[in-house]
This record gives structure tokens, C-alpha cells and sequence, in this order.
């Protein structure tokens, strides 16, 4: 009988500056969304019981940024990785283009903006016929629906899932990422000491330890340590 071969688990873990060069707006850099909102007023329970209708619209206007963007290199490299590897995406990006680019498995730990979710049951969760939500629609229980996304002062998503995947991984990409955002930028801490690990960035304040740094855009990067791991070497 033949051995069954399983496919070395391959994670990347992806942020902002991975949507932004495809175009989107970050929230944090200069000239990013946070200066033209205020936090508590779109992106927090609070903001919502205030204002349903200017959250809903903030959210509308960000999901049809997402429509009109494409997935760039990164993206599309990312997913070539498939061929080979066992990958796992875990993103911090609330947009679709991850999936767009073709790859499988994505997790995402912050929501996504192409769905919609009940306001009194987090588990009712819908995917979005039409780029918009408005007042008055209502998911089966009969309160109002709100973006699939994850605000402050709420819960991140799968953690538990993702840190299993970091513990177990044998190489690991980090892209676009600050590590700022908490608790999500605690998982590079799970990195198996043995894994092959980098992180691609145009800065950083801080690698973390057993990282290897390498600066650059991820439209370009990315793309490099694809090929290189596709064919069998380390990126240099």
C-alpha cells in the first residue's frame, strides 16, 4: 500500500496593508478612515444603539469600495499556494478578497462585510443578496440587521481555531500586519520555534522573535516567497 503524503500546513496571516494595495482604505494610517469617522460612532454597539442608520451607511459605502476593488498579487500569490501546501488564511481584513483571489480556507477574524447578521442573535448570519442594508430589514427572529462585522468592545472570532493552526504550522507568512490590533496579534506568540516564519511588511516596530523580516511591499514580496516555496527553496 502506498503512504498517503499529508500537505505541510502553510499559515498566512494577513492585515490591512494587504487590502490596501488593492485600494481600500485602511482604518489607522494616515489619511485612513479613522480621521474622517470617530470610532465609537461606526464601528461599537454603542454607536449603533445611537445611530443605526449612520452605521449602516458607513458600512454600505465600505462594502461597495470592496466590490469595486480586485485582489492583487498578494492576494492571487496566497492562494497559489494551494497547489502545494495545506493553507490556512486567517485575516484580520473584513473584505472578500482573499476568497476572490481563489483561495479555500479563509478565516476571518474580524467578520465579513459581505454579510449581514442579526442584531439580537449573533449565530443568524446571511450572506448578502445586494451590496446594502437598510433600516427595516429584518433577519427571521425580527430585529434588525447589521454588518458581520466585529467592533469594538466585541469578541474576535475563532481564536481558539487559530491558535491551533499556529502551534502546528510549519511555515508561516505574516502580511500587511501591524501586530498592534489585540487579541489577534497574540497568535504569532504560538509559532512553533521550528517553523519557517516571515514577515512582510513596508515597516515594522517590532519583529517578533524567530521572525525573519522582510521589507516591502506585499504585492511584490509575497509573490517571491510563493515561487520560492513552490520550487522548493527559502526566499532570500
Amino acid at each position: 500500500m502506498s503512504e498517503i503524503r499529508v500537505a505541510e500546513k502553510v499559515v498566512v496571516f494577513t492585515g490591512a496593508g494587504v487590502s490596501a494595495e488593492s485600494g481600500l482604505k485602511t482604518f489607522r494610517d494616515m489619511g485612513g478612515l479613522w480621521n474622517e469617522y470617530a470610532i465609537e460612532d461606526v464601528a461599537s454597539p454603542e454607536g449603533w444603539r445611537r445611530n443605526p442608520s449612520a452605521v449602516l451607511s458607513f458600512y454600505n459605502e465600505r462594502r461597495q469600495a470592496v466590490l469595486a476593488a480586485q485582489p492583487n498579487a498578494a492576494h492571487r500569490a496566497i492562494a497559489s499556494l494551494e497547489a502545494k501546501f495545506d493553507v490556512v488564511v486567517i485575516t484580520q481584513n473584513i473584505d472578500d478578497l482573499h476568497e476572490r483571489a481563489g483561495s479555500t480556507n479563509v478565516i476571518h477574524v474580524h467578520g465579513e462585510i459581505m454579510k449581514a447578521r442579526s442584531s439580537v442573535d449573533p449565530s443568524l448570519i446571511y450572506m448578502l443578496a445586494n451590496p446594502t442594508i437598510q433600516l427595516g430589514e429584518l433577519c427571521e427572529k425580527g430585529s434588525q440587521l447589521r454588518p458581520d462585522v466585529v467592533w469594538f468592545g466585541e469578541d474576535v472570532r475563532f481564536m481558539e481555531e487559530c491558535l491551533g493552526h499556529f502551534s502546528t504550522a510549519s511555515r508561516i507568512i505574516t502580511v500587511g500586519t501591524s501586530l498592534t490590533v489585540y487579541p489577534a496579534a497574540g497568535l504569532v506568540k504560538k509559532a512553533r520555534f521550528s517553523a519557517e516564519k516571515y514577515l512582510v511588511s513596508l515597516e515594522a516596530q517590532k519583529v517578533p522573535y524567530g521572525f525573519r523580516f522582510l521589507r516591502g511591499a506585499a504585492a511584490t514580496v509575497v509573490p517571491h516567497v510563493a515561487t520560492c516555496w513552490l520550487e522548493g527553496r527559502k526566499p532570500v
